[in-house]
């Protein structure tokens, strides 16, 4: 993945960007070093979340905005069940057909599910020691932005 950011950022031009390979749980960054921490669709694969949310804080200067993306547990009534339905069968043959890849597309589907509801993924955020925490559903819940600073 970094390697494809890489590549399209030179396509772009984009040569002021500093690239860097970490672990979320450990960053190497010093403390109060960044005005913003975002990061999309990754945090439900990282082992321990509770870890990645402290090295957030960590590194986010007070004032710090930390905003977060992340698939999230669907909240219109039906629409769970359909978008169920298009997690656990369909997506996997989509993949199989597009990627040659039924077993990627599955454990997307399964890692979704297992990441914590919207509640408790704020509580968690709320936990590492970041405030003002905030959710936003989209698109019924299938997604959510958690946003919260550091005071």
């Amino acid at each position: 993945m970094l390697g494809e950011g890489v590549r399209r950022a030179r396509e772009k031009g984009e040569a002021a960007i500093e690239w860097v390979c970490g672990n979320a749980e450990s960053l190497p960054f010093p403390d109060a070093h960044f005005d913003a921490y975002t990061i999309a669709f990754g945090i439900r694969n990282v082992t321990h979340i509770d870890a990645a949310l402290r090295e957030a804080r960590r590194v986010l200067k007070p004032g710090g905005r930390f905003l977060c993306l992340e698939f999230s547990k669907v909240e219109v009534p039906g629409l769970d069940k359909l978008y169920d339905a298009y997690s656990f069968e369909l997506l996997p043959k989509i993949g199989k057909v597009v990627a040659k890849d039924e077993d990627s597309y599955r454990y997307l589907a399964e890692s979704i599910r297992r990441f914590p509801p919207q509640a408790k993924f704020a509580a968690m955020i709320a936990d590492a020691g970041l405030s003002q925490v905030k959710v936003r559903n989209l698109s019924g819940g299938i997604a959510a932005m958690h946003s919260a600073w550091r005071l």
